[in-house]
């Protein structure tokens, strides 16, 4: 039976997909989190707490563990632990990506600069520290422009601005966000600065893919319907298949595929958001990890094979009956938060559920649970799914069964 770790940041959503998906294939799975489980000394070999941030002490954890429960391979859930997952398989000598790879999908500056000289269209950009005077900076560039933290995930702290008044606000509040402890401590060395790179404009989509011995062999590509134009980066709806023409959807795909040899990814799952316009497919970010949030359930392969099952048959070396996604059309809605303050209640999730070609609406956030929007917050209030026989109809569907919700926000 292989042996598998998984490691899953406390704030993930991914972990009952993966741990299902495992319990299918007859995986032994090890849960590495970055929060120690009150029960972890009752289920040794089972559960251990993880340094997420300081790599070196976390791939020392990794390595002692492994002296007493042999493993097989490493696994990141999420943005958090794809740096401790290549750094401890690189010691472990474990299949992984090469570390420096991995790096560059958790630095954005990292990300630029590699992309940059390579013929991979790539936007004009800056490595700001925090500490400049904006007044100075903002006299050199040339708008609109977008302010991004280095390693923030989920589009955080990520703003647009258009001239100068706009550009010194911006840079303020994202210093400011920086500055708070829990995305300090996040960021290590990297909320020292700020990446300011020029306007994309163009239509967004996103690639989920899987890296084989470095060929990309694309599992997915979303459309993203609603315009991403700022001033902040909210995601909502994802539909696939996608209704690009072929051309540009094979443009996608090589772009994608470039990028990720060009960063030195190799291996494993990906996931790649992408800006088209007539000057051609633009790289906004690339991550080696799969897509997030509860997403990946819009996605069915073969005969019902989920995304996680995918990924977790290639990092042990099974069989992958067939990597075919289902014909019919699906999305998903990130339900947006409308404004900050207590959730109270949620009203109208049955009427939501009971639009034709909806197949559930989730609210992951409780009553009572505080609620923060971007640029500041990074969760949402949940999610919801439709499948049908066109792209069309199943972006109606979703945006229907949002109309439907009513959320009591004090």
């Amino acid at each position: 039976m292989p042996r598998v770790m998984l490691l899953i940041p406390s704030n993930s959503y991914r972990a009952p997909d993966f741990m299902e998906a495992a319990e299918r294939l007859g995986i032994e799975v090890v849960v590495g989190s970055d929060e120690r489980h009150p029960l972890e000394d009752l289920h040794p070999g089972r559960q251990i707490g993880l340094d997420f941030v300081d790599i070196e002490a976390g791939t020392e954890q990794i390595e002692a563990f492994a002296e007493r429960f042999p493993l097989d391979t490493i696994l990141a859930v999420d943005d958090g632990g794809t740096r401790l997952a290549a750094a401890a398989s690189r010691r472990l000598e474990l299949p992984h990506n090469p570390v420096a790879a991995v790096e560059a999908t958790r630095n954005k500056a990292l990300l630029r600069q590699r992309l940059a000289g390579t013929g991979i269209p790539s936007p004009e950009f800056h490595v700001i520290p925090v500490g400049s005077d904006p007044v100075a900076v903002a006299a050199t560039l040339t708008f609109p422009v977008v302010l991004k933290p280095l390693a923030l995930a989920a589009s955080r702290g990520v703003m647009r601005a258009d001239n100068a008044r706009e550009f010194r606000d911006a840079f303020a509040r994202l210093a400011r966000i920086l500055g708070e402890p829990g995305n300090a401590r996040e960021c290590g060395r990297l909320a020292d600065s700020i990446l300011v790179e020029a306007y994309i404009p163009g239509v967004e989509v996103s690639v989920e893919g899987l890296l084989d011995d470095g060929s990309l062999r694309v599992l997915a590509l979303f459309d993203k319907p609603d315009p991403l134009e700022g001033p902040f980066f909210e995601e909502t709806i994802y539909v696939t298949p996608s209704r690009l023409p072929e051309s540009d959807q094979w443009l996608v795909a090589e772009t994608t595929a470039s990028a990720a040899a060009a960063l030195g990814l190799r291996d494993g799952p990906i996931h790649a958001e992408l800006r088209l316009n007539d000057e051609g497919a633009f790289p906004v970010d690339i991550a080696a990890r799969s897509i997030g949030g509860l997403c990946s359930r819009t996605l069915s392969f073969g005969t019902g094979m989920s995304l996680e099952e995918i990924i977790l048959r290639h990092a042990t070396g099974a069989a992958e009956p067939s990597l075919t996604r289902e014909e019919r059309a699906a999305g998903v809605m990130m339900i947006p938060i409308p404004k900050a303050g207590v959730l109270h209640a949620v009203r109208g999730v049955a009427a939501a559920g009971a639009v034709p070609q909806i197949e559930s609406v989730n609210i992951t956030i409780h009553p009572g649970g505080e609620v923060v929007p971007l640029p500041e917050g990074g969760e949402y209030l949940g999610f919801i799914f439709a499948r049908g026989e066109a792209p069309e109809d199943v972006e109606a569907a979703l945006r229907e069964a949002h109309r439907l919700l009513h959320f009591e926000i004090e």
